[in-house]
């Protein structure tokens, strides 16, 4: 057995079926084993980014590793913005370079690079692999780094002679860790604060951010009077159809200070001080009153949803039955302009039960989250690391990861550009992917930004770097070059005849909303 080989069928008996991958000549070996590998299934991406990104998305989903399959140094760089999402994401992503065989080193080919000093910034792990025979002992040691807990960034560096080379059998499944409860001293502390007087909030963040932990954090909303609030940047969130709805962290640190001033000491459940996105001129960073005690619930590797369920029962906290029947508000807004009201409005009243939301808005985001909080029951992959182009990516591997469920894709049209080639994988693969792209033609967060930094008005030449519609880009004829069927909706009733018609078909569709800029 070669070591490409091992190497997959290591994988495989970890339970890892799936490889994103942009491979080059260094991983050939890797491309040909999946034909004795049949197990192993071998999605391609046409950037690197795309299937890093895809790595986050079906990791978020599945909650088990995808792997992905990279090219020497350059094509490891290509994937590095969203392996930072997915590093901030705590996804587990067994991350595969191919490197040049041993005895090319130090010829200094156009290709060589510090593979290593590369992957270290969004790795928690990293090996090269010292001989043939240690493929398999390798790959299974990255899959048990990449399991965490939390979920982590691994990066397994395989020269490419030891993957023709003889390499012995597959390596030993990992032993799959269960997430820890926090200790009774951390969980009597935290049932202090809600006894007492003290104003006390909640700040949840990974998967107590699902449905379990949200039920369990309004029991304690509900017979404590304590505040509960979401990580805005967290990897997932359960919404709609009767889920409690808690308060999400706002994007500007105005906003978010405002939201959350008057506490005196915050309970943190997988979750870390919240902190603003950016700094700004006389604007402090952190989101908490100076005077506000954290306090940790469970860390970010704990069982949060488990620690909130004990703290819960030490309150004698009774279950709750809160959830939510479709308002008013969102009703088809037939007869209206296009705006991100009325196309939020529209996919939280089309979308099925079970859709996920992969959710790369910027500008339009405050105005499309409150609106599908009523929606039917959902969830939620919104920007993790801040990284631009997770969007399109996080939807196609989420896809992959749960196949009888729609996607929607709600994406600026910036940001949309830097990862179109995520559309193609769609369409290769059948996808039922609806992507929606928010078209004002511009980067409008940029704008905002502009003046909130004090850089001042967007001047002419200003304007020219944050334009995007000399030319605009045809969305329909992008979408129809990759294979993706696409329509354009400049109001509201096309809006709803377009959507509507994706939410009636599996399969990868793209329809631009241009929205009103009155």
């Amino acid at each position: 057995m070669n070591g490409a080989e091992c190497l997959l069928r290591t994988l495989l008996a970890n339970d890892i079926d799936l490889c994103f991958m942009n491979p080059g000549t260094s991983e050939m070996q890797f491309v040909s084993a999946l034909d004795r590998v049949q197990k192993m299934r071998g999605v391609l991406g046409l950037f690197e980014g795309v299937c890093s990104g895809a790595a986050d998305g079906y990791a978020r989903m599945a909650g088990k590793p995808a792997a992905t399959l990279l090219h020497l140094g350059p094509g490891l760089a290509n994937a590095l913005a969203n392996l930072h999402n997915a590093r901030k994401a705590r996804s587990p992503v067994v991350n595969i370079v191919g490197e040049h065989s041993t005895q090319h080193f130090g010829h200094e080919a156009p290709l060589t690079a510090d593979i290593e000093a590369f992957a270290r910034p969004v790795s928690a792990w990293v090996r090269t692999v010292e001989r043939a025979g240690a493929i398999g002992e390798a790959a299974a040691a990255a899959v048990a780094a990449a399991l965490g807990p939390p979920g982590r960034v691994a990066t397994l560096i395989v020269p490419a002679d030891f993957s023709w080379s003889e390499a012995g059998e597959p390596g030993c499944p990992a032993a799959r860790p269960s997430k820890s409860l926090p200790s009774g001293d951390r969980v009597r502390d935290a049932a202090c604060a809600l006894r007492s007087s003290q104003r006390v909030g909640l700040l949840l963040g990974g998967a107590a951010l699902q449905a379990r932990g949200l039920r369990a954090a309004d029991r304690l909303r509900a017979a404590t009077g304590v505040r509960v609030f979401a990580d805005r940047h967290a990897a997932r969130m359960t919404r709609g159809g009767g889920i409690p709805a808690v308060e999400r962290m706002p994007y500007f640190p105005e906003q978010a200070q405002e939201l959350l001033a008057g506490l005196e000491r915050l309970v943190l459940v997988e979750s870390r001080p919240p902190v603003s996105f950016f700094g700004y001129p006389g604007v402090p960073s952190s989101l908490a009153p100076a005077d506000c005690a954290f306090d940790v619930l469970a860390s970010e590797g704990q069982d949060g949803a488990g620690a909130l369920e004990w703290l819960a029962e030490d309150l004698g906290a009774p279950p709750t039955l809160s959830g939510g029947s479709i308002p008013a508000s969102l009703a088809l807004p037939s007869g209206e302009p296009l705006t991100p009201v009325t196309v939020a409005r529209t996919v939280g009243a089309l979308a099925p039960e079970g859709a996920i939301f992969s959710d790369e808005t910027v500008s339009a985001a405050g105005q499309i989250w409150p609106h599908l909080a009523h929606a039917a029951r959902h969830d939620h992959l919104p920007v993790t690391g801040g990284a631009i182009g997770q969007g399109l990516p996080v939807a196609l591997g989420a896809a992959l990861a749960c196949p009888g469920r729609k996607l929607v894709a709600l994406e600026a049209d910036g940001s949309a550009m830097y990862t179109l080639q995520s559309l193609w994988t769609m369409a290769r693969e059948r996808l039922d992917v609806t992507v929606v792209i928010l078209a004002n033609h511009r980067y409008r967060i940029l704008e905002i930004e502009m003046e909130r930094t004090g850089a001042g008005l967007v001047g002419p030449r200003a304007d020219e770097m944050i334009d995007l519609s000399r030319p605009r880009p045809d969305w329909i004829k992008l979408g129809e070059g990759f294979g993706v069927q696409a329509a354009r909706a400049a109001t509201a009733d096309e809006f709803i005849r377009e959507f509507g018609a994706a939410m009636r078909e599996p399969e990868p569709r793209l329809i631009e909303a241009v929205l009103d800029s009155r």
